[in-house]
């Protein structure tokens, strides 16, 4: 977490916008963030991939899984500081709005 908020210190001290994969990344101070709901992806997951390997699939044989839900989180606090302005098709787009 220290380093989440040092690199979000630093760009706001350089006035630089940043997008991040990480939604940690928004909540220490970043922009925005579009990335894989890893949460989602992982309850999803889990529960197959244990399945299989109970029923004898060895792990080394189950497919690699890609994300299929993504979100988009926007950080208005940073935004205002920076001067920037998110304009409304993108603030209706977004999943998350950290004001």
């Amino acid at each position: 977490m220290i380093g989440r908020t040092r690199i979000a210190e630093f760009l706001m001290t350089n006035r630089l916008p940043s997008i991040s994969s990480f939604y940690e990344h928004v909540q220490a101070g970043g922009l925005m963030a579009y990335a894989a709901n890893y949460h989602a992806t992982y309850r999803r997951n889990v529960a197959l991939v244990i399945d299989k390997i109970f029923k004898g699939t060895k792990p080394g044989d189950l497919p690699v899984q890609q994300p299929t839900e993504f979100e988009l989180i926007l950080n208005l606090k940073t935004a205002k500081a920076l001067g920037i302005t998110i304009p409304p098709t993108l603030l209706a787009r977004a999943d998350e709005v950290i004001e």
